[in-house]
């Protein structure tokens, strides 16, 4: 049971990872945002990260910065025509995991959980087709 359990999560977590990556690789490319327009874009995943999860400040400044300066290797995967969609993913997956080790140490282990399940529940209503909250 102990395997099997084990491994849910271990999909679960991957799940959210290359829901993430991917929702935000969409967001980043085909959004038709300026590129002035990443300061606001950023202003408002900050206020989020304060209001749905309590961070601090600093803390939501941090993983804004962690999760932007991932946004140009992530963008030129999702573009990368010659990668087959499971290759996209598991470099996408990669990704994630790199920025995670980083931000993990900000948020501790119970806020790093919680943005965890935030961010699952958001690409799931993303991927869905449904608006995010307080987005």
């Amino acid at each position: 049971m102990y395997v099997s359990l084990t491994k849910i999560i271990i999909m679960k977590r991957l799940l959210t990872a290359v829901s993430l990556v991917i929702a935000l690789a969409l967001l980043s490319t085909a959004s038709g945002y300026a590129q002035n327009d990443a300061g606001s874009r950023q202003a408002e995943m900050k206020q989020i990260l304060m209001t749905d999860l309590k961070m601090t400040e600093v803390q939501a400044d941090s993983v804004v910065a962690i999760s932007m300066s991932y946004m140009p290797q992530r963008r030129e995967i999702f573009q990368d025509q010659s990668l087959s969609q499971d290759d996209k993913k598991a470099k996408m997956k990669t990704i994630t995991e790199e920025a995670d080790k980083r931000i993990q140490p900000i948020l501790g282990d119970s806020l790093f959980k919680a943005y965890q399940d935030w961010r699952m529940k958001n690409m799931q209503q993303m991927k869905s087709g449904a608006k995010p909250p307080n987005g």
